[in-house]
């Protein structure tokens, strides 16, 4: 097995994702706060990679650039996990209709289905697991799917991963297992 490092940012505060509301196709600027915490990141990540990829939203890029990282490949699967009718609406406001609903166990009307990420991310994953190390500046809700789905489990178990803005996150191999070194850091 060749040595697979995979280091995981999920972009900076932005005014929705400060708010709870669901952001995948609205391509919103960071908050002040946001590029802040980004440029701190530089740091952690000036260190050499193989390939370093994003998501191509304005959030997921100016984090990669904010953080050292500006000549980042845009990977169009990388995008966050499409909320349809419910972009831009919290889980509250969504739950008044649909009691209980979580992205991870209900359908989102006009948006992706798991089965659909779960599609896309694996592209991701296998294209990752060719090997080398590499940095992947991406969204909430699409980086817990692709962990899940580098453990070979089921999308919907991303929900027992929370992942903050502008945090640091790592996967690798133990032997041939897939395994989480660091997370949400």
């Amino acid at each position: 097995m060749t040595d697979v490092e995979v280091w995981l940012v999920r972009h900076g505060e932005t005014e929705w994702s400060r708010d709870h509301r669901h952001t995948s196709t609205t391509d919103l600027e960071l908050t002040p706060s946001g590029e802040e915490v980004a440029r701190t990141l530089a740091p952690r990540l000036a260190r050499p990679f193989d390939r370093v990829l994003t998501s191509p939203r304005r959030r997921a890029r100016d984090t990669a650039s904010l953080a050292g990282h500006a000549a980042a490949e845009v990977d169009e699967d990388l995008v966050e996990w499409d909320y349809g009718d419910y972009e831009g609406i919290t889980t509250l406001e969504i739950r008044e209709s649909v009691p209980g609903w979580t992205v991870w166990s209900h359908s989102s009307p006009g948006g992706e289905t798991a089965d659909q990420v779960a599609t896309r991310l694996d592209r991701v994953v296998a294209r990752l697991a060719a090997g080398g190390s590499t940095l992947v500046f991406g969204h909430g809700h699409a980086l817990r799917a692709l962990t899940a789905r580098w453990l070979g489990l089921p999308v919907a178990d991303g929900r027992l991963l929370r992942l903050d803005t502008a945090t640091v996150s790592v996967l690798a191999h133990e032997r041939e297992q897939p395994v989480v070194l660091r997370w949400n850091a």
